[in-house]
């Protein structure tokens, strides 16, 4: 049954594909450490269902096993823009693309064993898909804190089918970073405190899409251009780079939903209104940061490039109602004006 569930899996496009067992996550004490020390910022959330993501029995009670998944997002090509949008975001919303293959695994089964329950968790579900992911073979944590595959890198989703029907299991993952430290050098707003430690509230993609307030100063400019989200971490592991007279480990995805959309230029994105947004962005994950938190976004990729086609658009937010558009804009404008300097001087 197992290895039928496996094949089944790889048929609806998972690249990767594992077996754990239902049981209290191993690093379930790590994370409740990490969320005492402030580090999830202002997601609440993650300390509301604590008690869930470190018990997958509270999710489905007389939980036996746990299917775990991974599917590819990792484009062929990166699209033409004038900003920089992490890649996981650049096709249809990921959550409704595995819950969907993810059901039509769960009926499946269902069909061979009638009395079987499953749940079905796709990322905002609490559970802790990484430590599920590790202790099902796809993946061991990298100092980046991601989960990373010795063979395909670490650009891939995860989705979890808790199951009351026991199952075998696989053995854990095994690898590491060994002596690298390329992803914590080139953090540039210091997120990664030390190997295996992510401070959110210094992430990029934290700040760009979970972040409701203002984004504080000192992380604007090391945003750079990194409207929503951010690879940087990734880019660099050598696990998704490609190694002499070998292939990029992490190969493009096949699965056509993910593939990336047509984006809209950061001119066209700063004179959207909140229905634009809405209809420009619907069935897309950048619809989480919603309209304010883009635009807000928007004007600090803006000040950060230093275009002057841009200043009248920035200039029309100094005098929005918005307190933290309007000081966003201002400090926007304020950089802007500051380029030739610092274009001078570099």
């Amino acid at each position: 049954m197992s290895e039928w569930i496996k094949a089944y899996a790889r048929a609806l496009g998972f690249e990767l594909v594992g077996i754990a067992p239902a049981q209290p996550p191993p690093h379930a004490e790590s994370f409740l450490l990490w969320l005492a020390q402030g580090y999830a910022g202002a997601m609440e959330y993650l300390e509301r269902t604590a008690h869930l993501r470190i018990n997958p029995a509270e999710l489905l009670p007389d939980a036996r096993s746990a299917v775990v998944v991974g599917l590819n997002y990792a484009p062929a090509k990166l699209p033409d823009t004038d900003y920089r949008i992490a890649r996981y975001a650049l096709g249809d919303d990921y959550h409704q693309v595995i819950r969907e293959k993810l059901e039509t695994l769960l009926s499946a089964i269902q069909a061979v064993v009638p009395d079987v329950q499953g749940r079905v968790c796709v990322d905002s579900a609490p559970v802790l898909e990484r430590d599920l992911a590790w202790l099902a073979g796809l993946g061991w944590y990298g100092k980046n804190t991601c989960l990373i595959n010795t063979h395909r890198g670490s650009y891939f989703f995860l989705g979890v089918l808790l199951l009351t029907l026991e199952l075998e299991y696989d053995a854990p993952a095994a690898g590491g970073c060994g002596t690298c430290r390329l992803c914590l050098d080139a953090c540039p707003t210091g997120a990664l405190t030390e190997p295996y430690v992510l401070d959110a509230r210094k992430c990029i993609s934290y700040l760009t899409i979970e972040l409701r307030d203002s984004i504080p100063e000192a992380y604007r400019t090391p945003m750079g251009e990194w409207l929503f989200g951010c690879d940087i971490c990734q880019e660099v592991c050598p696990f998704n780079r490609p190694r002499a007279h070998q292939p990029l480990r992490a190969q493009p995805t096949r699965e056509p939903r993910l593939q990336p959309r047509p984006l809209p230029r950061l001119h066209d994105i700063l004179t959207m209104d909140e229905a634009q947004f809405a209809e420009r962005f619907r069935g897309s994950a950048i619809k989480r940061a919603k309209w304010r938190g883009l635009i807000r976004n928007a004007l600090i990729v803006a000040g950060n490039k230093g275009d002057p086609d841009l200043r009248p658009l920035i200039e029309r937010y100094c005098q929005h109602p918005d307190p933290m558009l309007r000081e966003t804009a201002r400090w926007a404008l304020e950089r802007l004006t500051d380029y030739p300097r610092r274009s001078s001087d570099s």
